[in-house]
Parts: structure tokens; sequence; C-alpha cells
């Protein structure tokens, strides 16, 4: 059943958002569980010339332990990672190395953190004897919806554009770790910004060279985006375990835990003040529509901007066992006068191209 209603869309007064950067705990988990899933696929496809059912979508991030210091401090214990799930291990008498696969993947995207030391392992078992073969038939093998919005409000587009931003300081600032996270609050015209940025100590001389660093990004930040900007705000300058130093640029060092599902949307962004699914899109197959229609919510709602619409909101929903092209509800919530119909058509129509492009991008 497909609804289509037409909204006049209005600037919220109040609202707030936040994102967590690519070496927040949860968005590690995020990132591994989502990159294994595509090593499996591309696996799979290679091998069987199909996608097998597989869901590795659980994953944990056990935080370490560390001494951080000025001008160094090491590594005590490593940061342990547990990817846990079902996946096809064996097909007639082919094994699949399911965990090896999971594993080497993990342990190759991390080398990017290359200050922090990781513990990697999985947990994989073979899927349930009624969804193996579904992925064979691109049917639902879940009921699961998918919801989403385009375009970004201003503070969801500032939010995005001061993470791109603090990552560029990185060429001036060593000091600036891959462990930031942003809280947004939008109060009518005024926009305040909340930032936890994990310097590294290695590059910071003392506690002078530290407030100097922090307080220079800070007002890079405010005066290029003409917002107010607070950075570690927990911070006392007492000594060295009064701020917010480690020493790989990495809170999961020491401090934080980390759990797949708990980070930013399919967006890049948590919304709470537009709809938003609260299941993991990371690790699941590309016929889990709580994966493939969260990713085909936002490709139709940024369409329908893209053919002229002002605002789009985009809620979709399936049974299992149905037909991903032919989902149970789409209800698009559009401000615009344009044929929403031929959008959504045409972006089911592309369902398959879409999933290709899940796997390989």
């Amino acid at each position: 059943m497909l609804y289509i209603e037409n909204i006049k869309k209005k600037e919220d007064n109040l609202e707030m958002a936040e994102l967590k950067g690519e070496g927040h705990p949860d968005t590690i988990c995020d990132t591994l569980c989502e990159l294994s899933s595509k090593a499996l696929s591309q696996y799979y496809l290679k091998h069987f010339n199909q996608v097998l059912h597989h869901n590795v979508d659980k994953g944990l991030l056990v935080a370490g332990t560390s001494k951080p210091e000025f001008k160094g401090g090491k590594t005590i214990d490593p940061i342990k990672i547990i990817i846990a799930g079902r996946a096809t291990t064996k097909v007639e008498d082919k094994k699949i190395p399911a965990e090896k696969i999971i594993i080497d993947t993990c342990n190759s995207y991390l080398k990017k953190f290359d200050l922090a030391k990781f513990k990697v392992s999985a947990e994989i078992k073979p899927g349930a004897s009624n969804l193996k073969g579904i992925a064979k038939k691109h049917v639902a093998n879940d009921t699961s919806f998918g919801v989403s919005h385009y375009p970004y409000s201003k503070l969801e587009q500032l939010i995005l554009d001061v993470d791109k931003f603090i990552a560029s300081l990185r060429k001036q600032y060593k000091a600036i770790g891959r462990d930031i996270k942003i809280m947004g609050l939008k109060e009518k015209n005024k926009i305040s910004l909340t930032i936890a940025i994990a310097f590294i100590g290695k590059y910071i001389k003392d506690m002078d060279d530290y407030i100097k660093t922090k307080k220079e990004i800070q007002s890079k930040i405010s005066k290029k985006f003409k917002v107010f900007a607070e950075i570690n705000t927990l911070d006392d300058y007492k000594d060295v375990s009064s701020v917010y130093l480690t020493v790989s640029g990495l809170s999961s060092e020491q401090g934080d835990d980390g759990q797949v599902g708990r980070g930013n949307r399919y967006n890049g962004l948590i919304t709470p003040y537009k709809p938003m699914s609260l299941e993991a899109v990371s690790g699941k197959n590309i016929y889990h529509p709580g994966k493939l229609y969260q990713i085909l919510a936002f490709e139709i709602a940024k369409d329908l901007v893209k053919e002229g619409a002002d605002y789009a909101e985009v809620k979709i929903l399936s049974q299992i066992g149905a037909s991903l092209d032919n989902p149970q509800s789409i209800h698009v919530s559009i401000d615009g006068n344009i044929d929403a119909k031929k959008v959504i058509k045409r972006n089911l129509k592309n369902l398959e191209k879409l999933q290709k492009k899940i796997i390989f991008s």
C-alpha cells in the first residue's frame, strides 16, 4: 500500500542532533560489522554466484586499559572486539572460512588506528534452516521497516560539516584523535555545539599546551561556523587524569565500551527530531529490510528532493517472505508538488542495483 501525503515542512525552533565520529566505540562496532558483511557477501558472490544467508550484526567493543601521559603514555591491555552472528559456513562439501574472513577484515580496517592495540574474535554459527534459502528468492528475510528523511536540517548539516572540518585540522594539530562526538542544540536561531575530542598525549607537551591546543581548535570552529562551541567540558585542568588525554586518540583504550546499533543512522547522524529506525543497519545482509529499507528510504527521499521537493520523509515496511520490491507499506510525507509515485517506482525497479552498490561501496 502506498500513502503519499503533502506537508509543509517548517524549521524546528528547538532541535537536537548528534554525530559519533569514526573512532567512537559504537561507530567502530558498526563499521566492523558492516565491513564483515560486505566481505562475506563478496566471498559468496565470487564462489557461489549469490549472496548466501548471513547476519553479522552483533558486535561488542570491550574497552582496554591505558596510562595516558603528556608526550606519550602506554597501552596496558588491548581493546577487545567481538563480532557475533549467523552465516552460511558450508555449502555441500565446501567449507566457508567465515570467522577468518571477518577477523582478517576487522584487523585490516583497524590498522588506521595505528596507535591503538586490538584483539579481535568472532563467534559465527549457521543460520536457521528456514532462512538459509531465502536469499535465493530475493524476498525479505525479516519483518521490519526503514525510515529516513532529506534534506538535512541546518543543524544536521552543520554537524556533518564540523566533523569534516575537525578532521581537516589534523594536518595542523596531530593531537586530534579520531574519537570525536558532536552534540548540537538549536534554539530558534542560536546553535551551540558540545564536542568531545580524544587528544593524543604523544603530541602534547604539558597542561599549558593542552589548554592552548584545545582553545585554538575551539576558536577555529566557532569563527568558521559562527556558532558557540565548547570542547571537552569535563576538563578541570588539575592533572593529566582530569582532562581528555589518550594514548591512541580513542576513548575505548580505557574508558568507553561500544555496541552495534547505538551509533549514527545510515545518514551519518542521530536525529531525535526526525523519524529514524532504532534497528542496526550494519552487518545485515542485503535481503534484510531492516538494512535495505533504511538505505532505500534515504535514497528515495534524496531522489524526491532532486526532482524538486523541498523536503521528504519516507517510511517502508515489509513482511518476512514477501518480495522486497513490493513492500507491504510505503508512506511518503513530502513538501512539494512532484510525481512521487514515479520516483518510488523507479527506485523499487533499481533495487538490485542498490543491493550491489551496498556490497561493493
